[in-house]
């Protein structure tokens, strides 16, 4: 059976998967930067025998892997290639060589995994129908969203897929294992960045000042009312600043405070209508104390929603794969993604890989200068990914 077959490969070539996942975490490249990491993709593309690329969005990448009767179905699968600004603390000999860059949300493992799929599906091309493009995506971490660019530059046409399918690392999910959500599963995300504007001056005589940071406390206290009085219980929301600038002393007072933060949710009907709430609530308190404020919110992604029926088939298809025992329901994650502009073109189902291992100290979640994965998984990640689109396409 090509199922078989497929686990053989993946199993074959593990040490390559992992070999190709640890140059990228030690080669970490930010956001619209990945030119050495797409010319590394198109290096091993080629060494697989697969020259049906072209780049797009600078600096992405589209593969066609062509099976029997290639125009019969085509489905896509994709890997995201960008890392983030963060110091890596973890000591290991994969370390990130590119200071205060990190592959600390596992997009090395993504594209990794893309790649070790692109090889494996490449090798019984001859035993399924229809053709598996492979998007290699950048940009993923920063607004507009590397999806949004490579969309507008044509990545899902010529030809066009009838779905999608993505892949993200977990490290709440033990390593061996996977989730699948079908519905609503990842949130909508903007930016706020906010000025509050006083007058500063002594600390000793507040009296003469309009005190910015006294305004700004009372009003980021007041916005948490547009979730906690404005947002219905049946829509999740979350409403956090983490970046608060007053830049002042013990004795000073500044002119202005600066603050950033995210406003996330699951309906764009509410959304519109935080963002008002918000913006109002904020002009009222910081006039009302005598201050000015600019209120800015940059629209991110919007909110993922996994297929229905194509999530079903990509979970059947891991439970024949990874048995029942090894294949988990996720609950909705209030974490943003841009695969959700795919997935307002045509289908899709976004999958978590288990990266986690207790006993090795693989615990610590994304966006953390200490993240790691149990490589184990590699062979998963590729495995899996080739197994769910020929099993989408048919055999």
């Amino acid at each position: 059976m090509i199922k078989d077959r497929i686990k053989s490969l993946a199993s074959q070539h593990k040490a390559e998967f992992i070999a190709n996942r640890r140059h990228l975490h030690a080669n970490p490249e930010l956001s619209f930067q990945e030119h050495n990491t797409c010319a590394f993709v198109q290096e091993q593309l080629k060494s697989f025998g697969i020259t049906d690329f072209e780049v797009k969005a600078d600096t992405g990448i589209v593969a066609l892997i062509k099976g029997k009767n290639p125009d019969k179905k085509v489905i896509a699968l994709r890997g995201d290639m960008d890392a983030l600004p963060i110091i890596e603390q973890n000591e290991v000999p994969y370390k990130s060589t590119n200071p205060g860059v990190m592959h600390a949300c596992g997009h090395d493992v993504h594209t990794a995994s893309l790649l070790g799929a692109a090889k494996i599906l490449n090798a019984v091309k001859d035993e399924f129908e229809g053709t598996v493009k492979l998007l290699f995506q950048p940009g993923e971490e920063l607004i507009p969203g590397g999806a949004s660019l490579m969309i507008k530059d044509k990545a899902l046409e010529n030809p066009r897929p009838t779905g999608i399918i993505g892949q993200h690392v977990m490290p709440l999910i033990p390593v061996g294992k996977v989730g699948f959500r079908k519905g609503m599963y990842m949130a909508s995300a903007d930016e706020l960045y906010i000025t509050v504007k006083g007058k500063g001056g002594h600390g000793a005589m507040p009296e003469t000042l309009v005190d910015p940071v006294l305004i700004a406390s009372h009003m980021i206290v007041a916005l948490q009312q547009v979730v906690s009085r404005n947002a219905s219980p049946k829509i999740p929301s979350v409403l956090s600043f983490g970046r608060i600038e007053a830049l002042g002393a013990t004795n000073i007072i500044p002119n202005e405070v600066k603050i950033q933060g995210t406003f996330r949710t699951l309906n764009e009907a509410w959304r519109a209508k935080a963002h008002q709430h918000m913006t109002n609530i904020a002009k009222g308190i910081v006039e009302g104390m005598g201050g000015e404020v600019d209120f800015e919110i940059r629209v991110g992604y919007p909110f993922l929603k996994n297929a229905e029926a194509l999530t079903s088939r990509a979970e059947e298809a891991a439970i024949a794969y990874l048995g029942e025992e090894n294949v988990e329901p996720l609950d909705i994650w209030m974490a943003a993604e841009d695969f959700s502009y795919y997935t307002q073109e045509m289908d899709g189902c976004f999958y978590r890989l288990g990266t986690r291992n207790e006993a090795k100290g693989i615990t610590s979640g994304v966006h953390t200068p200490t993240f790691d994965i149990d490589e184990d998984a590699m062979e998963i990640g590729a495995g899996l990914m080739a197994w769910i689109a020929v099993n989408e396409l048919g055999y």
